[in-house]
């Protein structure tokens, strides 16, 4: 096979190599596992007996079908019945579980996958339109599978012999299905749409798996087991390489594995410039089971615990809302696990490309629309069912609570007044909670950048969300692939709002925090510590790399380089003064 490489937009550092598979949305419904060799026939027989359920489903339709019904009922069972009978439906996906190891939901699904590209290719209308049919047929066998699916555990990556190594090729993966892959058989993620700050490629990062978006055509040109080599520092993919390009990349994999294993020696190392300055490190988290992680890259806590995952990807549930028990679960989970450490929750955060429900109608521009606290504030009683899920978790330990988007006084104002509601409750209920929980407000609009006062009067702490200050203030969707180009951190306006931000807290005597991609990026470090940040929170995989980084930096001699940095409003000459930070 041909070799080829495709550029794209490089979000997750790192080198994975493996085969590739191909996402198609279908896929996304379904569960993906590889099945030991000891159970490959037991999961052939599930198929098996998925098959022949959906065999005498179809004959008591059959058989129950009234006198009157029309004829074109009877001749619609007796066409899924015959289509179920094929060899490519009873037959194939078998050989898929026997040969590629597949769990019998992924076999049938990719069976479903190529026959239903070989319809898309006949001309004749009506004999395309069968391809329906099939896929009908596929969803009663699926429904039978899903319901003993739960019973047959998933092969977690790294379980013995089974070394993980597929690639996810897909056109688009949203943040819920890439969670989803976590702790499975997966090294790495290639899409055709995608910008480097977009919420897949953050939780890339947070699950440090080898990424590159962007890729525009990979879906299409990259086929089923074909070799691949993600290049997730360059944005690079390489399609069925030869085996000199082969060797190379093992080797700097290689060469990569060795380094983080010299990081690991810095864990239990004080975060403290060459000068003495003390330095906050924390982590962000999707989920309580990051916790471990974020302890293991030595995180001094959590400082943003992104509580919509606890929301998303909860299948046919009816509003997708955990209860406030659940939630409150989730979040002790997290506390205890902190062992003390600060746990800093944000609220509900979705809308843009996190949407609560996928399958609702969409704003015209989610990004602008109802998302984060404007959308918590106009469904108060889910916003009190999380603040008190909240703070009953902080009877645990020490938990803050932060606020997305604010932008306005009302907003804030009411945002407080929901919060001493579910106070009072909690009183009224004898529930233990922190009387004395910290507040935080995400500075992530420009508007708030440009208004801080009245932010520092209200709240104890502040945490800059770069992410979207960035896409703010430029006027970039950051998942839009095709002006990602135009997302730039260096932008003078950019750091003219962070600075702004740092000051004033510095001033008003409250923390500030950059819990964005720009704290977890060793190359803007320096620059970050030389506009006066103190506390970075970020993916723990990234926390060692930017430990080594504050370790070797001398604030004495940044400070007179930033006075440049902060007035130019050139920027060759920023990135070129950034640069310079990088080699003393």
């Amino acid at each position: 096979m041909a070799s080829f490489t495709l550029h794209g937009i490089p979000v997750s550092r790192g080198i994975a190599i493996g085969r590739a598979h191909l996402l198609t949305p279908a896929a996304l419904d379904v569960k993906h596992y590889l099945v030991p060799e000891e159970q490959v026939e037991a999961e052939v027989k599930r198929l098996q007996d998925a098959i022949a359920e959906v065999h005498r489903n179809l004959q008591e339709l059959w058989t129950d079908l009234p006198k009157d019904a029309p004829t074109e009922l009877g001749a619609f069972i007796d066409v899924h019945a015959l289509i179920l009978s094929d060899p490519m439906i009873s037959e194939a996906p078998l050989d898929i579980i026997r040969s590629r190891h597949y769990n019998a939901e992924w076999a049938l699904v990719t069976q479903i996958d190529e026959l239903s590209s070989q319809f898309d290719e006949i001309e004749d209308p009506y004999l395309r339109e069968r391809k329906h049919d099939i896929q009908q047929v596929a969803e009663r066998v699926l429904k039978v599978l899903m319901g003993t699916a739960l019973s047959v555990p998933p092969v977690l990556a790294g379980d013995e012999g089974y070394a993980p190594q597929m690639v996810v090729v897909a056109h688009d993966i949203s943040p819920a299905d890439m969670l989803a892959f976590r702790d499975r058989s997966f090294i790495g993620f290639v899409t055709d749409v995608g910008g480097q700050n977009s919420h897949t490629a953050i939780v890339a990062r947070s699950l440090d798996i080898p990424a590159s978006v962007g890729m525009s055509q990979a879906s299409r040109l990259i086929e089923q087991d074909d070799w691949v080599i993600v290049d997730g520092d360059a944005g690079v993919v390489i399609c069925n390489p030869s085996p000199l390009v082969m060797e190379q990349y093992r080797a700097r994999q290689l060469a990569l594995v060795k380094a983080r294993k010299r990081l690991l020696k810095l864990k239990k190392t004080p975060a403290v410039t060459k000068d003495g300055t003390a330095i906050k490190l924390m982590a962000n988290i999707e989920l309580p089971d990051d916790c471990p992680h974020a302890l293991d890259a030595g995180a001094t806590g959590i400082g943003l615990f992104r509580s919509e995952f606890l929301f998303m990807g909860r299948g046919a549930h009816a509003l997708r809302v955990p209860d406030e028990e659940e939630q409150f679960e989730q979040y002790k989970r997290a506390v205890v696990a902190m062992k003390g450490r600060p746990v800093t929750i944000r609220t509900l955060d979705v809308g843009a490309d996190k949407p609560l429900d996928p399958t609702e109608h969409t704003a015209l521009n989610p990004a602008l629309g109802l998302r984060a606290i404007r959308y918590c504030l106009a469904e108060p009683q889910l916003f009190l069912t999380q603040l008190r899920a909240i703070l009953r978790a902080s009877a645990f330990g020490k938990v803050r609570i932060l606020f997305p988007m604010l932008a306005h006084a009302f907003e804030i104002d009411q945002t407080l007044n929901i919060l001493e509601q579910a106070k009072a409750q909690l009183r009224e209920q004898n529930v233990k909670f922190d009387e004395q929980v910290e507040v935080g407000a995400m500075i992530e609009i420009p508007a708030a950048a440009l208004a801080l006062p009245m932010f520092v009067r209200r709240m104890d702490f502040l945490s800059i969300g770069t992410n979207d200050l960035i896409q703010y203030t430029l006027a970039i969707d950051r998942v839009d692939y095709e002006v990602a180009h135009l997302y730039d951190p260096l932008h003078p306006a950019v750091l003219q709002l962070i600075g702004m931000t740092i000051a004033a807290g510095q001033k008003a005597g409250i923390d500030v925090a950059v819990c964005g991609e720009m704290a977890g990026d060793i190359k803007l470090t320096r620059l970050l510590l030389g506009m006066g940040l103190r506390e970075f929170s970020m993916h723990p995989a990234q926390l060692l790399s930017v430990k080594q980084e504050i370790l070797n930096a001398d604030l004495a001699q940044i400070a007179p380089r930033m006075r440049r940095i902060m007035r130019s409003m050139e920027p060759a000459e920023i990135l070129e003064a950034v640069e310079q930070l990088q080699l003393n």
